[in-house]
């Protein structure tokens, strides 16, 4: 009968840790992806930013070359590059890119935490360290604190996506090898 049980557990623990190895994936791309949005929108926030600056310092240019002289197509420069940045301008108070930006990277750290405590799960069950209940309410404390991330979270974008998957699959971004994982370990937990 003991064995029967034991058979049992071990059915079940098999189950519950191919769920949850599918969540750790699932929480790895969703990490990585709001990583690379967040990189996606700050990068063209830096470079709207930068380009308002640019049409600022051409648009005072244009105004003062026609104040000082008589060039008409100074004035004209003016007032096109002056509409261009009214349309920017309006664009930007409408959107907050920084913030969005930011409301990602936030979105992905509360994701790291997820990953991370996944993986502590896949390992204790692995480890045999986990009744069956134990692994039922853990992942289910984890379905409700990742609900209530994604909730929150800022939409993601299919370029997003991609980039996260290319980093994860082709650039291996969270892989290491044994080699790589020994150089930042003392001398005493190396592997031999």
């Amino acid at each position: 009968m003991e064995q029967n049980s034991q058979a049992e557990k071990l059915a079940q623990l098999e189950i519950l840790e191919a769920q949850i190895r599918e969540c750790f994936g699932r929480v790895v791309y969703s990490h990585k992806t709001q990583e690379k949005c967040a990189d996606i929108i700050l990068t063209l926030h830096k470079k709207l930013k930068l380009f308002l600056i640019i049409i600022s310092a051409i648009v005072t240019t244009s105004l003062l070359i026609k104040l000082f002289g008589d060039h008409e197509w100074a004035l004209m420069v003016g007032v096109i590059l002056s509409t261009i940045l009214f349309g920017l301008n309006t664009y930007m108070k409408d959107y907050d890119l920084g913030e969005i930006s930011q409301k990602h990277t936030n979105a992905a750290n509360e994701l790291w935490d997820i990953r991370e405590t996944y993986l502590s799960l896949l390992t204790d069950i692995k480890a045999n360290q986990l009744s069956v209940n134990q692994v039922i309410i853990q992942r289910d404390t984890l379905q409700k604190r990742l609900h209530n991330i994604y909730s929150g979270s800022p939409r993601t974008n299919y370029r997003a996506y991609k980039q996260a998957s290319k980093s994860l699959k082709e650039n291996e971004e969270l892989t290491f090898s044994d080699k790589e994982i020994d150089a930042f370990l003392p001398k005493e937990l190396r592997k031999l």
